[in-house]
């Protein structure tokens, strides 16, 4: 296969022309400025960065790829240029089965020994001032301080990532943040730059996928999955060396939201991921993940339908089985959010001895980018001596001075080797790091591997292997975001990229967006796989039968029934969830008893967006008075389109025929508590089709 072939991973467009001066060539779609460093050194290729071979590591003499991060790792400071809208909280892990044939790393053979950590969840594209809920990308980072030194294990919520190689992160990024003419829109992707660069950019449609499934938009960070993204390696004590991927599931399940109400609930409360945490954290309902391995020989490795180095590639469990081997618990909300959130730093490269690196091009250039970034951000190299940063086991070094150093360094030497200190550190060869033994041989090259060409089946597999309600979100949540791009040719081009998909999505997706002729899908780099469905991927499928960490809203007014409320509360609490109190007045109602019961909000500040699951306990004057406010009007009618569980008395029941809203199996009598708690379980799906149009 020719060079020019073997470079499948960008369709080529024009673009508009730059005020940059320089030397005017021929390119596809016509004659445009040449595209150069910023010493005016023509680039022949600024979609791949230098490796050592194929399937090798990144060359640290890549000028073009450490000039392009490094600008874009300094471009703002001092907010976090991405995941700067984090939630963070201290907690440890616990291993519950030791790795000792695969690793030397104590962290992973050390049964029953707990380690600190310190867990940050984001958002990705929005700054530090946008709100928690917009449909985005999930960082999940862990710092884990263990007796051999700190180990970052910095993933997202979902496993894949857009591109293959880290040249084109500043791309992405400049691409999906707000647009640089209008500095709008904020933590959004529905936008004409986004959009144009994805429809040139084959490799990204897995991960489109993914983000216009529900898995964007979560009901709370408690009840998301996580994962460490790429490749890496476990190094046992003989030098042997085992892939592995790291993955985090949520003790409570997956749940997200329904669209309409993620865009209520962010109205009505811009921190609610942040809050429900916090309120997890102080109510003592503390959130727990399982830590799963999957490991796997280069052997068996070759025997993949693609290549695992591949960043926009996952391994369905089917194929390579999760391995439980530990649990985190997050059990302390921090003390000060600037101190420790904001403060905590951290890379990818942060790394214990029996833990090493893929050559996952991805990878690669996060190992550089993300310390210059830190470097940037906190002004100094000595950011590791923050306490959020720094290890809880002793360390030491050579190294001195800098800005905004905090340690007292003794001695007269700063330099090593020396004869002129007994007491400086000195190397352990025997337990200090190791890299993994691996021959690298090639030719050097900016050609990117013909194993990582196949950007469509995964796409695939991942959409087939979702139920028809997710499916219908996710091509709804399509044309909800391409109708936000102005240019025609764009959402064209998107609908053409997923005929390789799913040729009834493609076509819903049109027919969503009006276009009489759905575009003949483009020139597949590689053929499309029908692979076999994965119901891992799902959503719905995976919801545990629980309303353990879930809220259940009631409301009141002046005149119901104490008796009822307790009875509801009372089997609600039992089932694991937790309860507020809403009444028109913050202050509460006086019941039919004449009692007063305090509320925990009040109606207009407390939709019914806020909840899992609702009750609605009025008596016949309460219901009366409430049919006339609006912010009751939506309570029960936003419960009902958004698919939730809803009990009633008669005062209720009556709010609810005010409402114009209907009856189903999700609707139940106050009196039957157990039909209650198993409709609030979960969502009312079949109910959707009553309320909504959806592609």
């Amino acid at each position: 296969m020719s060079k020019d072939k073997r470079k499948n991973n960008v369709v080529k467009g024009t673009q508009e022309k730059g005020s940059a001066g320089g030397e005017v060539h021929q390119v596809a779609g016509g004659d445009h400025p040449a595209l150069t460093t910023n010493q005016g050194v023509p680039i022949s290729d600024n979609q791949n960065s230098l490796k050592a071979n194929l399937h090798g590591p990144a060359l640290l003499e890549d000028f073009i790829l450490r000039e392009k991060i490094t600008h874009f790792d300094h471009e703002r400071i001092p907010e976090r240029i991405v995941h700067a809208r984090g939630t963070g909280v201290h907690g440890f892990f616990e291993l519950t089965e030791s790795l000792k044939q695969y690793t030397t790393a104590r962290i992973l053979t050390e049964v029953g020994e707990k380690t600190p950590l310190f867990t940050r969840i984001s958002t990705v594209t929005g700054g530090a001032g946008s709100v928690d809920t917009p449909r985005d990308v999930r960082g999940f980072a862990v710092k884990f301080y263990t007796k051999e030194g700190n180990w970052d294990l910095v993933g997202n919520n979902i496993p894949v990532f857009f591109i293959q190689d880290a040249i084109k992160f500043p791309d992405l990024i400049h691409a999906v943040k707000m647009e640089p003419d209008r500095g709008f829109p904020q933590a959004a992707t529905a936008h004409d730059t986004f959009w144009d660069f994805i429809s040139l950019t084959p490799e990204s449609m897995h991960m489109v996928m993914w983000i216009m499934s529900d898995r964007t938009i979560p009901r709370s960070l408690r009840m998301i999955e996580g994962f460490g993204i790429h490749s890496f390696r476990l190094i046992n004590d003989a030098g042997e060396s085992t892939f592995v991927k790291f993955h985090w599931r949520p003790k409570l399940g997956l749940q997200s939201t329904i669209w309409d109400e993620t865009v209520k609930i962010t109205g009505a409360d811009p921190d609610f991921h942040r809050r429900d945490m916090f309120n997890a954290i102080t109510a003592g309902t503390f959130p727990e993940w399982d830590f799963a391995v999957q490991l796997f020989t280069q052997e068996e490795a070759d025997k993949f339908p693609f290549d695992h180095l591949d960043p926009t590639k996952l391994i369905p469990e089917e194929l390579v089985p999760l391995k439980v081997i530990g649990r985190m618990v997050l059990d302390r909300w921090p003390d000060n959010f600037f101190a420790e959130t904001e403060q905590v730093a951290y890379c990818p490269g942060n790394i214990v001895p029996g833990i090493d690196f893929s050559n996952d091009p991805l990878l690669q250039g996060r190992l550089f980018s993300y310390i210059d970034t830190q470097l940037s951000r906190l002004g100094s190299p000595n950011f590791h001596q923050i306490p959020i940063n720094a290890p809880k086991c002793p360390f030491g070094n050579l190294q001195r001075d800098g800005h905004m150093q905090m340690a007292k360094q003794a001695g007269r030497v700063a330099y090593e080797p020396n004869s002129l200190s007994e007491n400086a550190p000195r190397e352990t060869p025997a337990k200090g790091f190791t890299s993994a033994r691996i021959t690298e041989t090639g030719e050097k090259s900016r050609i990117r591997a013909e194993s990582f060409a196949d950007h469509y089946s995964q796409a695939r597999q991942f959409y087939t292997s979702q139920t028809a309600h997710e499916q219908a979100h996710l091509a709804s949540a399509l044309v909800f975001e391409l109708s936000k791009v102005v240019h025609v040719h764009v959402r064209e081009a998107m609908v053409a990229h997923l005929r390789h998909i799913d040729e009834d999505l493609a076509w819903r997706v049109a027919k969503g967006l009006a276009l009489e002729n759905v575009p003949d899908a483009p020139a597949a780099a590689a053929p499309v796989q029908k692979l076999t469905p994965s119901p891992a991927l799902q959503i719905i499928g995976k919801m545990k039968d629980t309303l353990e960490g879930r809220t259940v809203g009631i409301l009141i007014a002046d005149g119901s029934e104490g008796s009822v409320i307790q009875n509801i509360k009372k089997a609600v609490m039992d089932a694991g969830a937790a309860v507020k109190i809403v009444a028109p007045k913050v202050g509460g109602a006086k019941l039919a008893d004449k009692s007063m019961l305090a509320a925990d909000g009040q109606l207009a500040g407390m939709p019914s967006v806020l909840f899992d699951a609702v009750a609605v306990i009025l008596s016949d004057e309460g219901a009366q008075v409430l049919s006339v406010e609006s912010a009751a009007i939506d309570f029960v009618r936003d419960a009902f389109g958004h698919l939730k569980a809803i009990a009633v008395d008669n005062g209720g029941r009556a709010l609810l025929k005010t409402a114009n809203v209907g009856q189903d199996a999700g609707v139940v009598d106050t009196n039957d508590k157990d039909a209650f708690i198993a409709a609030a379980k979960t969502r009312q799906w079949d109910r959707e089709k009553l309320v909504r149009t959806l592609a």
